[in-house]
């Protein structure tokens, strides 16, 4: 007998989370909804024990990392401070001949020209920006002055909490900051399961040191969360480090690796560790007109610490384990 294909065993997967209960089509009895996934008792179980493990790792067994629960909504202006209202977009594409709407880059490359990967069609709208915040208002009037956003990272929150943090827990570099919580974003296309999801969750840690010790943290936190993947039993034969390429990396940042993993939907990225060196910081500041400076009492020197962060996602990694 022949192997089943990969779109094959993700039914597999798929219809196997159903009937044991793992993982279940949001709103599912009034058609569902693109994007967006329920726990049921098995998956919830599965989830909290991978969210318990990675606390218990990254901040309980530490001197060195502290946590933090941030809200959901937040002031607007954290949002346009990070860059995020003006540049957080990925471009879109219509195909004229199915009625797809794709990110530019799900579209495929035949001979060098442009094709639908649904239907094979070239007749396709030109790349435009699509914003993937989802827009909301607070309070009882639905004006500009009462825009804010669901947040698409939960990274932000530690950035403008870093003073409070620092002041009470009385840390010196290099120390982190750690938390759990919901993202939500916009997708174009959701799509391969619980990978690509509009709301998700995030476990994310701001490692804040000096400049010059910021690529020996990025090496230190690429080993440490290996690690912790096989540690969970994720065979290391199928994970894989891509370091990102300059001309991909996001703008600020001095290094990236992805820490990718081979799902049957292909190679793909299960966590993203990167030094992100003062830029958050660094805008937030400005923007706020507030002081978000570090204080050496040995050396008498102020500066805003640099930082790494390792990004994991917490539904791909138990889509991952499922």
């Amino acid at each position: 007998m022949s192997a089943p294909s990969d779109s094959q065993r993700m039914e597999k997967i798929v219809s196997l989370c159903k009937r044991r209960g793992f993982i279940f089509q949001s709103s599912e009895i009034y058609g569902g909804l693109n994007g967006c996934w329920d726990y049921g008792p098995l998956g919830v179980e599965l989830k909290r024990n991978l969210k318990n493990y990675w606390w218990r790792v990254m901040v309980r067994e530490r001197d060195d990392v502290v946590g933090m629960d941030g809200s959901i909504l937040m002031n607007r202006a954290v949002w346009k401070a990070s860059g995020h209202e003006d540049t957080f977009s990925d471009p879109m594409v219509d195909c004229r001949s199915c009625k797809a709407r794709l990110r530019a880059d799900q579209l495929i490359d035949k001979k060098g020209v442009k094709q639908c990967p649904n239907c094979g069609g070239k007749d396709l709208t030109e790349p435009r920006a699509f914003n993937l915040m989802f827009k909301t208002y607070v309070g009882a009037t639905e004006d500009e002055s009462s825009i804010t956003y669901l947040r698409p990272e939960t990274a932000q929150a530690i950035f403008v909490q870093f003073k409070n943090i620092l002041e009470i827990s009385r840390r010196k570099l290099p120390f982190g900051i750690a938390q759990i919580g919901k993202a939500f974003r916009n997708e174009i296309n959701p799509r391969n399961f619980t990978f690509r999801s509009r709301e998700f969750e995030q476990m994310e840690l701001e490692y804040f040191c000096r400049a010059e010790e910021g690529m020996k943290w990025l090496e230190y936190w690429k080993e440490e969360r290996l690690k912790f993947y096989e540690n969970i039993g994720i065979a290391r034969d199928k994970l894989h480090v891509l370091t990102v390429p300059d001309a991909e990396r996001a703008f600020y940042s001095k290094g990236t690796y992805d820490i990718e993993y081979d799902f049957p939907f292909g190679r793909q990225e299960l966590e993203g560790v990167a030094y992100r060196t003062d830029y958050d910081l660094s805008q937030h500041q400005k923007a706020s007109g507030k002081s978000l400076e570090y204080f050496d009492e040995e050396t008498k020197e102020k500066f805003i610490p640099h930082v790494v962060e390792p990004s994991a996602g917490v539904d791909r990694t138990v889509l991952a384990l499922i």
